[in-house]
């Protein structure tokens, strides 16, 4: 049970949830979107999160979508981590979202929720990191389509009562070659130490981290040293590390030196599984 009561509503159109969230804003009601509300149990129930007023986003059409439009894969925010697995449409996708959480709590979570948490890990927005997807936004200007690159820093830069509403990638970023690893310390469902997505691209190779730092992240410098062949391979690996954003997570999980020497070998696993050692 959640320590605090709050009023609950659940619109069926885009403008109708935007305009709750203006009036709910207005009363100073903290109103809050959710999609599959795990986080908002498991964070309120600690403290960490309250509202007044929910705003559930399950019923909207356009965010349920699951479908190609032309050359595009559209993913609605609302669709449930299991559902995504069951269709496996996005085989990276598929294979970086079986791997969250357990398979009851997949049922539940959102691509939106899990892309949009307070929780570090957000493994889910990695493949669309990699794939240069397009994200759809909507709020009180109205909806926008933005490229996932330029909105996603540490985390999705959302204005006040805006949304998540759907993801569009590119046939050919899904029928590329890729991999997906994720290590843990601990048990075979505990919290990850690192999650490594990765894209082969031509001959360059796109690299994803998760767990690794405070928020997911691509790194273009961090490419650019990988894909050097001009270097033998610890040689790239290394210049690669040299090019981490910084802080490098240190808790429970696993020490920051522990970290890195678990990404040096997850870093020669993805170029020698992408064929893109020599």
């Amino acid at each position: 049970m959640l320590p605090f009561d709050f009023d609950y509503y659940k619109p069926t159109k885009l403008n109708e949830a935007v305009a709750l969230y203006q009036s709910l804003d207005k009363k100073e009601k903290k109103p809050m979107f959710i999609s599959g509300g795990t986080e908002l149990i498991t964070l309120g129930r600690i403290n960490l999160a309250y509202t007044e007023a929910v705003i559930d986003l399950k019923e909207i059409t356009e965010c349920k979508v699951m479908k190609f439009e032309g050359d595009h894969l559209v993913y609605g925010s609302t669709l449930t981590l299991t559902k995504i697995e069951e269709t496996n449409l996005f085989p990276l996708l598929t294979k970086t979202a079986s791997e969250v959480a357990d398979h009851t709590s997949r049922g539940k979570i959102t691509l939106g929720g899990n892309i949009c948490a307070q929780i570090f890990y957000r493994e889910t927005v990695l493949p669309f990191l990699l794939a240069d997807s397009q994200v759809m936004i909507v709020g009180s200007e109205g909806m926008k389509v933005v490229p996932i690159n330029d909105i996603f820093k540490e985390q999705l830069q959302l204005k006040n009562g805006e949304f998540l509403v759907q993801l569009a990638t590119d046939k050919r970023f899904i029928e590329a070659p890729y991999i997906s690893i994720k290590r843990r310390q601990q048990w075979d469902t505990g919290y990850p130490l690192i999650t490594v997505a990765a894209l082969k691209m031509g001959e360059e190779v796109r690299v994803a981290l998760s767990g690794l730092c405070p928020f997911p992240f691509r790194s273009k410098k961090l490419e650019d040293s990988l894909n050097n062949r001009e270097w033998p391979i610890n040689d790239r690996v290394d210049a690669a590390l040299a090019e981490l954003p910084r802080p490098i997570l240190n808790d429970v999980e696993g020490s920051s030196d522990y970290r890195l020497f678990v990404l040096r070998n997850l870093l020669h696993d993805v170029l020698e599984g992408l064929d893109a050692s020599f």
